[in-house]
């Protein structure tokens, strides 16, 4: 199939949907890098920011594994891997992936965060940069920014926005789209969520919006000015991306860098 005329009409809507959104005032005030991470250091897990993922619900993080091999640090380059697990008496899940966050170690707020990575694909990879509000209770409380997910060998990714009010499926600004990438190298991902609009970005290009409705408080429509951490995940399987066909070769999640700036 040829996909260039498919990644056009994606980019196409994409701007469109930015274009239709609400007009607001932009800061002209620079952002000011504050805090970076570039994977030059073997001991991660040592720096006070990260931590290994644990294994939690029944859809997306249901395989997640803190064995080692599954993370790698090489070339500057934090790597997380999917694999077919080969040891079901130690572990049941047919596959094991990594993932790390910040949770309990580092937040942000009010700024925008920017992450350099490439995803490998397989049917049922479901590879995802997201963000979670603070000692929050879902879906009573609190907010998540899907910044990226990506299905499959999909040649774009999602960007989406969660609260109590989108759980509800309220009447409101669209909360999710996606957007054109090139799926076989590095792509660059923003997200700002410093005001009353959350701005995503691929590769520098607006690629969607999400506003502050006027009266909504009471009904948690926009929770985003609260502290978030950051989460970094591969998984395989769920019922989104659906079942995993089988594989030999581990499928990989290269992050090269994260940065976070505020004005």
């Amino acid at each position: 199939m040829n996909m260039k005329p498919f990644t056009l009409l994606l980019f196409t809507l994409a701007l469109m949907s930015w274009g239709c959104s609400k007009k607001e005032e932009v800061s002209e005030k620079p952002w000011k890098l504050v805090w970076e991470d570039n994977f030059d250091r073997n001991d991660i897990f040592s720096t006070g920011v990260w931590t290994k993922m644990n294994r939690w619900g029944d859809n997306c993080c249901n395989t997640m594994s803190n064995d080692p091999s599954l993370f790698e640090i090489k070339d500057g380059k934090m790597i997380l891997l999917g694999v077919t697990n080969k040891d079901l008496k130690k572990d049941p899940s047919p596959y094991l992936t990594a993932g790390v966050w910040t949770k309990e170690k580092k937040f942000f707020q009010k700024g925008k965060i920017e992450v350099r990575c490439k995803l490998e694909g397989t049917q049922g990879a479901w590879p995802a940069i997201w963000l979670v509000t603070k000692d929050t209770k879902w879906p009573e409380d609190g907010g998540e920014i899907d910044l990226i997910e990506r299905l499959n060998y999909d040649p774009f990714v999602y960007h989406t926005v969660h609260s109590p009010f989108t759980y509800k499926k309220k009447a409101g600004p669209k909360n999710s789209t996606s957007f054109p990438i090139n799926p076989d190298d590095y792509n660059t991902y923003a997200v700002d969520f410093e005001g009353d609009v959350i701005r995503f970005y691929v590769n520098g290009l607006p690629s969607f919006v999400y506003s502050r409705m006027p009266g909504k408080e009471s009904e948690k429509q926009f929770p985003f000015d609260l502290p978030f951490f950051l989460i970094i995940d591969m998984q395989l399987g769920g019922e989104w991306v659906g079942e995993v066909k089988p594989f030999d070769k581990p499928v990989r999640m290269y992050i090269d860098w994260v940065r976070f700036y505020q004005r």
